[in-house]
């Protein structure tokens, strides 16, 4: 038997931890996105059992994540639980035709900038409203509504003793989360997410505090299979951006966990393309059950690299015990208070925050620090969807203005003809530049324009160059001679009439 499975006791032991990491996190995600608990645990079941067992990134861990928490809520509150699952499902079949198609590979071309911003305003979002949450009371529905509003929250907390003993819950739980890792090496091989839950439902039981606790409908009872209803939604537009925000969301933070976990072990690198696919079909299964998107988790999966995990066992062992979980012991989870797991979601929240990133970044690179911040406001101020595109316009609107690079050096010798000289890439973006020096040289004097520099000239300013040569070479002035690479196709060169 070991001989077969030289690994087992390794993957065994870190299956247990990974499953203590998950079970709070699955429970907290579904509570935070507006579904039932249990969802939460299908699809952490699905992505240890199904996408586990499939080939892509051998020790990486799915399951629902916080970084979609803010887009499934905004699902849910505009199309309903119920069809929830028709969004997932094609968000899942359109991750297996960019799986099957070799698209995987690709968003390792996005850009780090755009990703980090994304994050850090999932981040913002997740905080602003689980502290609601913590208290008891009701969010306002948009980002900066949930962020402007938190004084007022905390003053109706301060007037309310209910409000107050729910907040104090949750703001334990983030203290025991992050004072566990000053614990023993002992005490830390229980996960500090789950022990903060125990704390808290203990200390709610035994001093019969009045918060708010899980609502438990059983596992198969939150089972909602899409009905022709939920289907009859694809009519709308406004459903096809949802589900292409999930696919592309999705994929590119399972990817860029890929690439992550790949540092932080010597095991099999990550098949892309085989992980997109893993991915969809995951997430095609958790449609058809209607269940949350999953995703592949950066902290069950350092968990799980960190525990001793060998080979994908460990994953699908800890989607084991998460059935098992969920199908044996239910009555636990009503006796979760929600202020707990939406103290487990704060700190997840502040973790998204990329602080050092920003600071190195504003240091080093300017113009990606920029657009860190500016994705994460987007995000805030409208949605994940538009939030993340306006990253990404930004981030390619500065890949072509640095790309556009060009050199003018003018030399006048005081006789004879003025020589100027431009090297680089010449491009709209520069053009403005190029005029401005060239309109401003003597309209008496000849002038000798050598291009041979260039790599690249576009059609915008190739006709802008032919236009100032034709106005420069006006009666009385020698005609403009202008010197290109001797690889510029004759119909391409610049002329001077």
């Amino acid at each position: 038997m070991l001989s077969k499975f030289p690994y087992l006791r390794q993957d065994f032991l870190a299956s247990i931890v990974v499953f203590l990491v998950a079970v709070p996190l699955c429970v907290g995600v579904a509570v935070a996105s507006g579904v039932p608990a249990e969802l939460g645990l299908i699809t952490g079941i699905v992505g240890g059992i199904v996408t586990g067992m499939m080939r892509g990134s051998s020790l990486q861990v799915s399951g629902p994540a916080a970084g979609l928490t803010v887009l499934v809520f905004e699902a849910v509150s505009e199309f309903g639980v119920a069809t929830l699952g028709v969004i997932v499902l094609f968000a899942g079949l359109l991750q297996l035709a960019m799986g099957f198609l070799g698209i995987g590979r690709w968003f390792r071309a996005i850009s780090v900038s755009v990703v980090e911003g994304m994050l850090c305003g999932i981040g913002l979002v997740i905080i602003a409203g689980q502290i609601y949450a913590a208290a008891g009371l009701k969010a306002p529905e948009s980002g900066i509504g949930k962020i402007a509003g938190l004084p007022g929250a905390f003053a109706d907390a301060l007037g309310n003793s209910t409000a107050l003993t729910s907040l104090a819950i949750g703001a334990g739980t983030i203290a025991v989360i992050v004072l566990w890792k000053k614990m023993p090496k002992a005490v830390q091989t229980v996960p500090g997410a789950l022990a903060a839950v125990v704390l808290a439902t203990v200390a709610t039981l035994a001093f019969s505090l009045p918060v708010a606790t899980v609502q438990v409908e059983g596992l198969l009872g939150v089972i909602q299979v899409p009905g022709a209803d939920a289907f009859g939604e694809l009519a709308s537009p406004a459903i096809w951006g949802t589900i292409i925000a999930f696919a592309l969301i999705a994929s590119a933070e399972s990817l860029f966990s890929a690439a992550a976990v790949d540092r932080l072990h010597d095991g099999p690198r990550t098949e892309y393309n085989k992980e997109m696919i893993a991915q969809g079909a995951g997430n095609t299964l958790c449609g058809l059950l209607g269940a949350l998107p999953m995703t592949a988790v950066i902290v069950r999966s350092s968990a799980n690299v960190s525990a001793g995990a060998k080979t994908k066992a460990s994953r699908v062992l800890h989607g084991v015990w998460l059935l098992l979980f969920a199908a044996a012991m239910p009555w636990a989870l009503a006796l979760i208070p929600i202020p707990a797991l939406a103290g487990i979601l704060v700190h997840a929240g502040w973790k998204l925050i990329p602080f050092r990133q920003i600071t190195a970044l504003w240091r080093a690179h300017k113009g990606e620090a920029l657009i860190l911040v500016v994705t994460a406001v987007s995000i805030v101020a409208v949605n994940m969807f538009e939030g993340v595109l306006i990253g990404l316009a930004l981030s390619v609107v500065k890949t072509a203005w640095e790309a556009s690079h060009v050199k003018l050096e003018v030399i006048d010798k005081g006789a004879g003809p003025i020589q100027v000289y431009l090297a680089g890439n010449a491009t709209f973006l520069r053009l403005p530049k190029i005029l401005d020096s060239l309109e401003a040289l003597p309209q008496d004097r000849p002038v000798e324009l050598d291009l041979s520099g260039l790599h690249h000239l576009d059609h915008a300013c190739r006709t802008a160059l032919e236009n100032w040569a034709a106005r420069h070479s006006a009666t009385g002035t020698e005609p403009v001679k202008v010197t290109e690479s001797e690889e510029t196709p004759a119909a391409e060169k610049v002329t001077a009439a």
